[in-house]
Parts: structure tokens; C-alpha cells; sequence
């Protein structure tokens, strides 16, 4: 019998559904199926009735959730007691592609920095592979990952949009892009193009965006950092997600602007993401809500603009 079997069922009793509750808890619902009927078969009795129109509570469940509830409520006394006590809890680690660094990490950490004195945030700069990786493994507390709007999210991460935007082409103030309105493809083609590695959201849309053909890079960089200093020091141009750019300091000091892509239907958005909250201790969901508050605001204030 495992904690998160206990969390899982006592979703699917709240909810009366196994799909509603598989969505909040982000597993598949096959998963959820099969653990809850594990932890019956432990307990040797059934504690929800599956039907057509949902799912209801049995006469021995009702006896046993509140038992089950008082387990949840005493596991997370004592995972918060153990985590205020040990050194660890004052350290969030956050995973990053490096995205919306300038509008949204800088001053989440800032913020967060400010209303816990003594805490520290550890930020790695790794790709979307590596950042699961650790996720799952508990080497970071937080990740921050850029996917294309048609590309799924993982299943066993819990994920929460932050910031939706579109692709745009990254260029030097000098660059005769920037005397455009809009680029398109075709006006790539014949530039010094500075792309992402391979295993970064924006490798993958510039690879959708010249189709079969190919785009030839002049360079490759790590993220859209890097990718936007080599556009400063006039190496090239770079697609990047717009609330990459938008806000930079490079932007504001003129040393980078952005047009929009032409005919682009594609959405590119950032999600932080964590193993769940029950697994997430310590300062870290504190942490994950500034994120949240925060990309609300930045998304808001682009509303407005």
C-alpha cells in the first residue's frame, strides 16, 4: 500500500469520476483504474462502484474514506515537519530550458528570495529530456519546459501553463529583417540562421516550418540566451518564442528586435512542472505558486498592451 494509491482513490471518491480525477492527478486513467483496484484488492473490499454514469462510493467505502483521509492529513503533517527541519527544505531546484528568463524567472526568484530570507534557488539550465529526467527522479523540485501547443505533455508530471506565445524571428536592429512588418520563411532562407540544439522546442519548429527541406544553420546555441547574445553580436537571425524576447534587456537597450512569422498557426507555450504536490516539499510549492501568479500577470499586461 503505497501513499499515492490513498491520494488516488480519494480523488476518484471526490470527483464520483475516474476520467475528471485521472486529469487532475495527470495520469492516464488506465493507471488510475489499475491502482485503485490494487489498493481494494489490499484492503479486501470494494470501495467504489463503477458505472456508466459514474462512479459512486460503496457502503463500506463510506466507513473507510475517512479513515483514509486522516492517513493523508498525518503523511503530510509529517512530510512538512521533517521538511521545516531539514537543510534541504530552505533549497529549490529549478530545471529551465531557459525561456522567459527576463519577464518571468528573474523576478519569480526575486520575489521568492524576498519573502524567504536565507533560501536559496538552485537553477539548472538543462533540455526537456534531462529536465523529466531529474523531475522524476527527485534531482529537481521545479522544471520549466517550452512545447509546441500540438505536442503532449507527459502523463506522470503535473504540468500548468504559464505563458502561451508565438514564434517570432529574433534579429539585429541592423538587419534588413527588421525593416519588415513580417518574415517568412522564404526570407530565412537566405540568412545566417542561429538555431537551437537538438532536444529544444524551437529546433523542433524550424525543422516543422522548412518542411522536408532542412534549414541551414550558421550556428547552434543552448537556449534562447545564448541564442539572443549571438543575435546581438550580429551572427544571425534566431526563432524564438516571443515572451522570449519581448522585455529582454537586449530588447529594451536596442541591441535585438523581433518581427512575427508569417502565417503561423503554431502556439509555443511555457509549462512549470513537478512529480505532484503531495511529492513536491518544503519551499518548493510556494515557489511553483509565484511562478504561477506571476505568468498571470505578465500575461495579462501583454493583454493590455
Amino acid at each position: 500500500m503505497r501513499t499515492e494509491q490513498l491520494e488516488y482513490m480519494a480523488t476518484v471518491a471526490r470527483l464520483g469520476s475516474f476520467r475528471r480525477a485521472a486529469e487532475e492527478l495527470h495520469i492516464s486513467q488506465p493507471a488510475l483504474s489499475e491502482s485503485v483496484r490494487k489498493l481494494e484488492g489490499e484492503l479486501g473490499v470494494r470501495v467504489l462502484d463503477r458505472g456508466r454514469s459514474g462512479t459512486t462510493t460503496t457502503e463500506e467505502g463510506h466507513l473507510l474514506l475517512p479513515h483514509l483521509r486522516e492517513v493523508l492529513e498525518a503523511v503530510d503533517r509529517l512530510r512538512r515537519a521533517a521538511g521545516a527541519s531539514h537543510p534541504r527544505a530552505r533549497v529549490v531546484s529549478v530545471g529551465t530550458v531557459t525561456a522567459a528568463t527576463a519577464p518571468l524567472l528573474s523576478p519569480t526568484i526575486r520575489a521568492f528570495r524576498d519573502a524567504n530570507a536565507g533560501a536559496q534557488v538552485e537553477v539548472v539550465t538543462a533540455q526537456q529530456e534531462e529536465i523529466h529526467r531529474e523531475l522524476r527522479g527527485g534531482g529537481l523540485d521545479l522544471g520549466l519546459v517550452n512545447y509546441l501547443d500540438d505536442e503532449p505533455l507527459p502523463a506522470d508530471l503535473e504540468s500548468t501553463e504559464l505563458l502561451r506565445g508565438r514564434p517570432v524571428v529574433c534579429v539585429g536592429v541592423d538587419s534588413p529583417l527588421a525593416q519588415k512588418e513580417s518574415v517568412c520563411a522564404a526570407d530565412l532562407a537566405g540568412e545566417s540562421l542561429i538555431g537551437m540544439r537538438s532536444g529544444y522546442v524551437m529546433h523542433r519548429y524550424v525543422e516543422r516550418l522548412f518542411g522536408g527541406d532542412g534549414p541551414s544553420y550558421s550556428y547552434s546555441a543552448d537556449g534562447a540566451e545564448m541564442g539572443k547574445l549571438m543575435v546581438a553580436e550580429g551572427l544571425g537571425a534566431a526563432v524564438l518564442p516571443d515572451y522570449s524576447v519581448a522585455g529582454d534587456p537586449l530588447e529594451q537597450r536596442g541591441a535585438i528586435t523581433y518581427r512575427p512569422l508569417e502565417g503561423v498557426e503554431t502556439a509555443v507555450l511555457l509549462a512549470i512542472q513537478r512529480r505532484g504536490p503531495s511529492a513536491t516539499t518544503g519551499l518548493a510549492p510556494q515557489l511553483h505558486e509565484l511562478f504561477v501568479d506571476r505568468a498571470r500577470e505578465f500575461m495579462l499586461s501583454r493583454a493590455a498592451a
